[in-house]
């Protein structure tokens, strides 16, 4: 492309490279994250600034500019437009074409329009940006510690969004007729309000309330922040709305009213969050009193998600030690939203802030319907009537193997769009599997990962389920016309996707779903060896998986490692109940365990009798026995409390267990734990020392799988996923020594290495098939 002045690498150069003179006018479609984030604004200013004309507009995913003028500034206006962007935008310049259109006098913002075949894009919610920070603080301003400041830089977004594009009348801030002062920021292309959707203030917008369970009477605006801070002062319970629904609040440094809030809400040592008052450099002068920051994890605690962050616990730190008991981190996270920062701010002390709801299940969104699930868990609610239109709960991230990872994705973070190594012929629905719940969407090469929903074990949940699958398609435009679901007919989504008649179904087996999560994560390897280790999942062969070495690629994935099958006496049970796991090593050894809770012998009599005793090779169970034979712990109250009290033991630098391997009749190599079970029981050695030489063996266990399977076949890439590998621990050890051995490891940093990565495999998997010819299951 030529023009004076014109860059030959610049973005308009390589967008048109068959054009010999630059055109005086272009349509310009860019695409990625560019709504609700002030970027029609900034393309105003910027035309404005090269002498341009033309107009800007919102389409449903991606925005349109037709720019007028000279060659060389339309060059710099793009240039411009792509690289220095407001902080929140993530524009890319899909096309660039030539364009006959009438003269423009000026450079305009038009009305956006709602045209079909989208490319959309949904923005996540922000946190509150500084700008609205110093506002909210500042007395002079009119907007002086209003609970819902905004601008384009920040607030809520998806969780308010009826429908695209996004547009204040297709939010839940429709019925908040703007006043005089707001209206004419929000028509001000040059201010920082301008279409900010979510924009008021205290004469125009929502209002915070205070009541009690039960009361009739409420105040509202400080009347109402002055009651909650009673509560919580008082040492009592107190509900508050947020942006993505509710969270339980108490003091964290009052041992009594932790206790009280988990004796109501039925949750007696699952870790709760604590959300710090913002305080010193950077805000975070409160949390570091209380936990050890690394650099990695400071400046995720900043970021925009805000999302609440796992780190190393003080010794001298002021939290209640029930916050999170028997464990060496604590979840913390900073005020993201006004109301948040108004109340931390005045009480000055970091609160515990869990999800408001009944163990499980999603978030509560509803005032109506908190007041009535939450009346027996809080003494105060401070609520206020801004509608939340669909579920997003906190993020979660945790720093393994050198990087901060998801746990769980929700506000801020999801919808999480990511792209498909294959194309996909026509729109698919994954409903994922049953623990951490996520559902996805996929067409084209495009996929979108639902927020976390919850686990699908109670009627809520799967309404809740069934809201977000109808939802997620509505607001992308999508419409599913298959299927994907996990392949255990136990699943309640499988079930539901079974109910779906309409739909043609495809069913994945869970741990091929981990494994294709995983490698479309980083498309371009055909060699794949994937440790997939969690908990339970259903196999091929009828059994109970759990602790796979997997070969190959998405679509075509084979077995050539495992571990030594056992049979768990009571199924299900067995993951609140390690003891269950414990003994079951013993007995599927011949050997005597002391300790057993099964005094009566009728649990070991059913076990070998196989009843209710199916066969798996599940590593989390083996963590669930490590932790009844090292810690004592015989039944736990949440998934993964013996793991995750046993990893808090580990102190590094621990001697090494090997494991037999043996080849079976099926050329599988299983590796044999027997081993261990004399050194977990050996109370001549501490309770650290038996948790590291657990943590190291293990690892040790991968490389030596590794090697077997690298003698035989070609390996490109080695992937470690599964909800084992949220073990800081277990993980950075594996990832070290095969890292040492020259292998590529790979982790999961866009998704959870957990089951809410499982919808986003079902897709990769279903697509890979398909793009082999055989999609169906």
């Amino acid at each position: 492309m030529r023009g004076r002045g014109v860059k030959r690498d610049s973005p308009l150069a390589r967008a048109l490279p068959a054009v010999v003179c630059l055109p005086s006018t272009l349509r310009l479609t860019v695409a990625g994250q560019v709504q609700g984030v002030g970027f029609r604004p900034f393309v105003y200013r910027i035309a404005n600034k090269h002498r341009l004309t033309g107009q800007v507009l919102n389409k449903p995913g991606e925005v349109e500019i037709i720019v007028s003028g000279n060659a060389v500034a339309i060059d710099h206006f793009t240039d411009e437009l792509l690289n220095r962007a407001p902080p929140l935008a993530r524009p890319m310049l899909r096309s660039a074409e030539p364009v006959d259109a009438p003269p423009f006098s000026t450079f305009s913002i038009t009305a956006s329009t709602e045209d079909a075949d989208a490319n959309i894009f949904v923005p996540p919610d922000y946190f509150m940006c500084d700008a609205c920070s110093a506002e909210l603080d500042d007395p002079n301003d009119r907007r002086y510690r209003y609970p819902f400041i905004n601008c384009t830089q920040c607030g809520p977004r998806y969780t308010l969004i009826s429908k695209l594009p996004y547009d204040r009348p297709n939010t839940s801030m429709a019925a908040f007729e703007l006043c005089r002062a707001c209206k004419k920021e929000y028509e001000d292309p040059l201010d920082r309000r301008f279409h900010a959707e979510p924009v008021a203030c205290p004469e125009c917008g929502p209002q915070v309330t205070y009541s009690v369970p039960g009361g009739r009477e409420s105040v509202a605006a400080e009347a109402a922040l002055d009651a909650a801070l009673e509560t919580l002062r008082a040492g009592r319970v107190l509900a508050v709305k947020g942006v993505g629904g509710y969270h339980l609040m108490c003091d964290a440094g009052d041992p009594a009213a932790v206790a009280r809030l988990r004796r109501r809400k039925e949750r007696p040592a699952k870790p709760l969050a604590v959300m710090f008052p913002l305080a010193g450099e950077q805000g975070l002068a409160a949390a570091r009193n209380a936990v050890s920051l690394s650099r990695a994890e400071a400046e995720m605690l900043l970021d925009p998600m805000r999302p609440i962050v796992l780190a190393r616990k003080r010794r001298d730190s002021s939290i209640a030690a029930n916050v999170a008991p028997g464990l060496a981190e604590l979840g913390v996270f900073l005020p993201y939203a006004p109301l948040h920062q108004l109340l931390l701010g005045d009480f000055s002390r970091p609160v515990v802030a869990t999800s408001g709801n009944l163990s499980g299940e999603p978030v509560l969104t509803d005032n109506a319907e908190v007041r009535q699930r939450l009346r027996r868990i809080a003494d105060g609610f401070l609520d206020h009537d801004r509608p939340i239109l669909r579920p997003a709960d906190d993020s979660v991230y945790r720093s393994i193997a050198g990087r901060l990872r998801p746990l769980r994705i929700g506000r801020g973070a999801a919808p999480r769009e990511l792209e498909l190594p294959f194309r996909l012929r026509e729109p698919v629905l994954a409903v994922g599997a049953h623990m951490k719940g996520t559902i996805a969407i996929g067409w084209e090469n495009r996929a979108v990962v639902s927020p976390h929903i919850g686990e699908m074990a109670s009627p809520r949940s799967m309404t809740v389920f069934e809201s977000v699958t109808a939802d997620l398609q509505s607001l992308y435009g999508v419409a599913a016309r298959q299927v994907v679901c996990d392949a255990h007919p136990g699943y309640s989504t499988h079930r539901w996707a079974r109910s779906q008649s309409a739909l043609p179904l495809a069913t994945v087996w869970h741990h091929f779903a981990h494994a294709s999560a995983l490698a479309a994560e980083y498309p371009g390897g055909d060699n794949w060896l994937v440790f997939t280790w969690d908990g339970v999942g259903l196999g091929p062969d009828g059994s109970l998986w759990g602790g796979e070495a997997l070969y190959g690629r998405p679509g075509n994935w084979q077995r050539l490692a495992s571990m030594r099958p056992f049979c768990l006496p009571g199924g299900e049970r067995a993951g609140r109940e390690p003891w269950r796991s414990a003994a079951a090593l013993h007995w599927a050894c011949g050997m005597h365990w002391a300790d057993c809770p099964d005094a009566d012998g009728l649990l070991r009599a059913a076990w070998q009798r196989n009843l209710h005793a199916p066969q798996t090779t599940a590593v989390g169970r083996l963590f669930d026995a490590a932790s009844a034979l090292v810690c004592g712990l015989h039944e736990v109250s949440f998934e993964a409390q013996g793991p995750m009290t046993l990893e808090g033991l580990c102190e590094g630098g621990d001697e090494v267990i090997p494991f037999p391997a043996i080849r079976d009749d099926n050329g599988l190599w299983r590796a044999d734990w027997q081993p261990l079970l004399a050194v977990l029981k050996d109370e001549n050695r501490s309770r650290e020392s038996r948790a590291g030489m657990f943590h190291a063996s293990m690892a040790a266990l991968i490389l030596d799988q590794a090697r077997l399977i690298a003698r035989e076949w070609q390996v490109d890439r080695i992937g470690l996923t599964g909800g084992v590998f949220q073990n800081r621990v277990l993980t950075g050890a594996a990832s070290g020594l095969l890292e040492a051995e020259g292998f590529e490891v790979c982790l999961s940093s866009a998704l959870p290495c957990n089951d809410a990565a499982i919808a986003f495999g079902q897709l990769a998997e279903y697509a890979a098939r398909a793009a082999q010819g055989h999609a169906g299951g």
